[in-house]
């Protein structure tokens, strides 16, 4: 259970993000959501006007909440911008040993998929959530292309194939019910950023596969 000091809003969304993990959305129910923040069913419809308004509040709170964690996390630290993309990576790597499968999933992913094409709403704050977080790093793989004669693609371009990776190796483990699976994914995305900023290539229109 939350703590009761958490409004019942903010219960609701902490339930919303650990069993749609758990569950996915489609098996979620309000009742499910509401025995688990331990609020009532009249609270749950004073808050949120439907099932797919609170699967669109849990997107924005999975978004911000994140946000703050990875803010302050120790990946910021090295000076050569290079590093801190590594660093990143490493993270991200390293979050993947931090729990069960559906303790270190993306909520996010895990609806869009459910819901792309049947709940628009909840789709466009999923894409929000996952390329507003990929955003975030363009600032220091730009820099570290610039430092180091890196062309051949964009910044924003790498920083969603990073995203892209890490919503595969997701996946990739809950199909195979091993965490393990989707560390392997990310060691390779490490592998092929330090092979790209290791090869400089010329310009050409043809982007780095």
């Amino acid at each position: 259970m939350a703590p009761r000091t958490a409004t019942a809003r903010t219960r609701l969304l902490e339930a919303a993000r650990d069993v749609i993990r758990a569950k996915g959305y489609a098996a979620t129910t309000v009742d499910d959501l509401c025995a688990r923040a331990g609020v009532t069913k009249g609270a749950f419809f004073h808050h949120f006007r439907s099932k797919e308004a609170l699967g669109v509040a849990a997107a924005d709170f999975w978004a911000e909440t994140t946000s703050a964690m990875f803010a302050g996390a120790p990946y910021h630290a090295p000076d050569d911008p290079y590093e801190r993309l590594l660093a990143y990576l490493r993270f991200r790597r390293d979050l993947l040993g931090a729990g069960e499968l559906d303790e270190i999933t993306c909520l996010a992913g895990t609806m869009v998929q459910e819901v792309y094409d049947s709940a628009p709403a909840i789709r466009d704050a999923c894409h929000a959530a996952i390329s507003g977080h990929a955003m975030t790093l363009t600032a220091d793989i730009r820099a570290a292309m610039e430092a180091r004669g890196v062309t051949g693609f964009t910044p924003e371009s790498l920083a969603l194939h990073t995203q892209a990776v890490l919503q595969g190796a997701f996946v990739l483990a809950k199909a195979g019910n091993s965490v393990a699976l989707a560390r392997d994914s990310v060691d390779h995305l490490i592998r092929y950023v330090t092979l790209i900023f290791s090869h400089p290539r010329e310009d050409t229109d043809e982007p780095v596969q």
